[in-house]
């Protein structure tokens, strides 16, 4: 019998931690971790475009938050292969029911959890380990036109983050207030 893909709504709508069912034998394990089928029944945005990586030395840094604007708008699915991460999510869509509500959750390596992440939410992380590497499935390509960002420390959303922040890139300082 062949793995399958479990899907956990968040509190943000159309958001899914996506965790698959590992099969254990005596080789070690097999898990399925994109299904279009099963995607495709959760309402859930199948296309596939692109596949990113990202690695950070340091652990406190935070990344995002990122989201590209319309018609540009990127659905992603999110999976720390190394390290840990706390994952945070921002819904910035203006007629969704949790519309700048947050969400967070520790991704980490070995636990083979992932975060899909619907069109119109920002994302953004901080590492919780040394030489986190993080993987990404994109549903648009990348438009640097497209390209906008909340910055971490917007007091609009008073994002809590787990630890004291080490490092964040001069781009993600600059993006504007929310309601600027």
């Amino acid at each position: 019998m062949l793995a399958g893909v479990i899907f956990k709504p968040t509190p943000l709508a159309g958001a899914f931690i996506v965790e698959p069912e590992l099969k254990h034998d005596v080789r070690g394990l097999f898990a399925r971790t994109w299904c279009r089928e099963e995607f495709a029944a959760h309402g859930l945005n199948v296309a596939l475009a692109q596949c990113n990586l990202s690695f950070t030395e340091r652990h406190g840094t935070v990344r995002g938050l990122h989201y590209q604007d319309a018609p540009h708008q990127e659905a992603k699915l999110v999976r720390c292969v190394r390290g840990a991460m706390h994952d945070v999510i921002l819904d910035l869509r203006p007629h969704s029911p949790t519309f700048r509500r947050q969400f967070a959750v520790e991704l980490r390596e070995g636990t083979y959890r992932m975060l899909y992440v619907p069109e119109g939410v920002a994302h953004g992380f901080q590492t919780l380990a040394d030489g986190t590497e993080v993987a990404y499935q994109m549903s648009e390509f990348y438009r640097p036109d497209a390209q906008r960002g909340v910055r971490w420390d917007d007091p609009a959303f008073a994002i809590p983050w787990p630890e004291p922040v080490q490092l964040v890139s001069d781009r993600d300082r600059s993006f504007p207030d929310f309601d600027a």
